[in-house]
């Protein structure tokens, strides 16, 4: 944390100039007796902090004295500003704290790269939010956050695939966003690591007790791993289809777990071969089903009578029969 301090007291003497130990400890939320601790600290490393006393003074910086920040390349300021995902920072309380920061690193850069940080955000914006917003928050965010932070033990009600609760132990390392869904990343009992959907947790509470994070533990390489190992687990159920080109966009868009593998070259006037991918032979039969006569099933064989008697059941349902 004190580093961080440090770090903020240069970028706010170089933005502002001249500041007060009083304005300096207001800004920073600590005492005027830290302030001078942190003067210290600066003054001992090299950096050039002055102090002018009387009324119109204040701690400020050596003439012409700059941040090893107006170091970075170009492509390292536009990195940096590209915009970061809005409603996922809401998520986490953390809008503002974003927005004061990029406020500080703009002011902090020369005035040749300073435009062009400002372009980087005005140009592009991430938004990881579907289309049809679902509202997959929970009230215990916050309590997960405090706990990976202070690495204090969880007790959580999880709801699990089966619609089933059970209370568990975790010792929670980080939180993973997904899309727009929080996922925990928490160890159980017995040692395994495991990952929740931060949706299901339908209550946690802290513990009087702390534990050791893993040691070597990296968030981004587990979530990489522990991706890759789910998705080679999926099922899998292949089917060869011919799509009219009037759905074809359409096809990642119904809102079912389908896999575009392949498209091919158009066969004949009105004609895509499409290789499509799904979990079971059921969640198929739904799908293709949905686009009555633009999708034609090629194979496997036997699934085009399947879905004929799902239509017919439909058919026979609708109009009262039995």
């Amino acid at each position: 944390m004190r580093g961080d301090r440090l770090v903020s007291i240069l970028l706010l003497l170089q933005t502002h100039g001249q500041m007060t130990a009083k304005e300096l400890s207001e800004r920073l939320e600590v005492t005027e007796r830290t302030i001078y601790r942190d003067m210290d600290a600066l003054s001992g490393t090299g950096i050039p902090v002055v102090s002018e006393r009387g009324k119109n003074g204040g701690w400020s910086l050596l003439k012409d004295y700059k941040t090893d920040l107006t170091g970075l390349k170009e492509s390292e300021i536009r990195a940096l500003f590209v915009s970061p995902s809005i409603h996922l920072l809401e998520d986490l309380g953390l809008t503002r704290t974003t927005e004061e920061a990029r406020n500080k690193l703009i002011a902090s850069l020369p005035d040749t790269y300073r435009k062009n940080a400002k372009d980087v955000w005005n140009r592009i914006h991430i938004d990881t939010s579907s289309w049809r917003k679902q509202k997959n928050k929970t009230a215990s965010l916050e309590i997960i956050k405090e706990a990976i932070f202070q690495e204090i033990k969880l007790s959580i009600t999880y709801e699990r695939a089966d619609g089933e609760t059970d209370d568990r132990v975790v010792e929670p390392l980080g939180l993973i966003a997904k899309g727009d869904l929080w996922y925990l990343v928490g160890t159980k009992q017995n040692g395994d690591i495991r990952n929740y959907r931060v949706s299901r947790i339908q209550s946690a509470d802290l513990m009087d007790e702390t534990f050791e994070r893993p040691k070597g533990f990296d968030l981004a390489q587990y979530w990489s791993s522990s991706t890759r190992s789910f998705i080679q687990k999926l099922p899998s159920y292949e089917v060869n289809v011919e799509v009219s080109p009037k759905v074809l966009s359409r096809l990642t868009f119904t809102g079912r777990f389908a896999r575009v593998l392949e498209v091919g070259e158009r066969n004949g006037p009105s004609w895509i071969p499409v290789t499509l991918s799904f979990d079971t032979e059921e969640e198929a039969k739904g799908y293709l089903l949905g686009f009555a006569d633009q999708v034609k099933v090629i194979k496997p064989h036997g699934l085009k009578e399947k879905i004929l008697e799902m239509a017919e059941a439909a058919v026979s349902f609708y109009q009262g029969k039995e």
